[in-house]
């Protein structure tokens, strides 16, 4: 068996209207590797004059990394740190919540100018003697992002470390994640060189042992063989994984191993206790119930 699980995204709000499609967690499958959430933004067109509403408002994060990594578009970014980077086609935001931080993401070009808005955010757990780090943002392109084009694909590494080449990314654990783009009949391998592996179609549609992946599905692959992907059609796809890091918790937007820690930044978020971002700190997003 090639193919352990797949998963399809589900629609959700970020709460003020801008939608985008969840994989992960997912019930029957909470994390690949280090990776505890994947969301698709887009692709959809925002006009120029877009509401601040659709925006990403000031939120905060503990216990992990997030991950910006855009197709199309640009965002924003703002943090407690003093950081304000915008982020292009191609480029990785890397921001490390460790023991706390607040960041907004916000469509500026896009109000300006209108743009097209694709991309995945992912966030990356921390190991447990790393989750408790001092806050850091890293933001990479250029030779930091190492890529080759083969026929039928190009591809880039984001972050981590696959067939003996590692992204400029400083990581916590050992991982991989990569962005291809397939031309129809484009035909790559994966290798078996980290323990747990997916694959993400963005667009298109490819074929893994027979079995066909459209747009929105990621999946899980069995551990042990290396696995090839063929493109049915002209796909960008997300191939994603690496070791496990244990069990984690998760509630909003903090990540942890220890339910404890999760109830004292419910409370950091909620007494105000947490620094807002420089240059926009007006308005925030607000505990949600449960």
């Amino acid at each position: 068996m090639t193919i352990e699980l797949v998963i399809d995204k589900r629609s959700r709000d970020l709460g003020g209207g801008f939608e985008v499609g969840r994989v992960l967690p997912f019930a029957k499958r909470r994390m690949v590797g280090p990776f505890i959430f994947f969301d698709q933004m887009g692709p959809l067109f925002l006009k120029a004059g877009v509401p601040r509403e659709l925006d990403v408002r000031p939120h905060p994060h503990i216990g992990l990394s997030t991950v910006t990594y855009l197709y199309e578009g640009a965002m924003t970014h703002r943090d407690s740190m003093g950081v304000h980077q915008e982020i292009r086609p191609g480029e990785v935001n890397w921001m490390v919540a460790g023991r706390g931080v607040t960041h907004s993401e916000r469509f500026e070009y896009a109000r300006k100018h209108g743009a097209d808005m694709f991309g995945i955010q992912a966030w990356v757990a921390l190991p447990e003697d790393k989750e408790e780090v001092e806050p850091a943002f890293y933001h990479h392109s250029g030779e930091d992002l190492p890529i080759f084009s083969e026929d039928g694909v190009e591809g880039r590494l984001i972050a981590g470390s696959l067939e003996g080449v590692t992204a400029g990314v400083q990581t916590h654990s050992p991982m991989f994640y990569a962005h291809w783009t397939m031309a129809a009949g484009g035909r790559r391998s994966l290798p078996a060189e980290h323990k747990e592996r997916a694959i993400y179609v963005s667009s298109g549609a490819v074929e893994i042992d027979g079995e066909t992946l459209a747009a929105g599905a990621m999946a899980v692959l069995a551990a042990g063989n290396p696995v090839t992907i063929s493109a049915r059609e002209p796909s960008v796809v997300m191939v994603l994984g690496g070791e496990p890091i244990g069990e984690r918790h998760l509630f909003w937007n903090f990540v942890s191993s220890s339910k404890e820690r999760l109830e004292q930044a419910k409370e950091d978020w909620r007494q105000q206790r947490m620094k807002l971002p420089d240059g926009d700190d007006q308005e925030f997003a607000p505990l949600p119930d449960g």
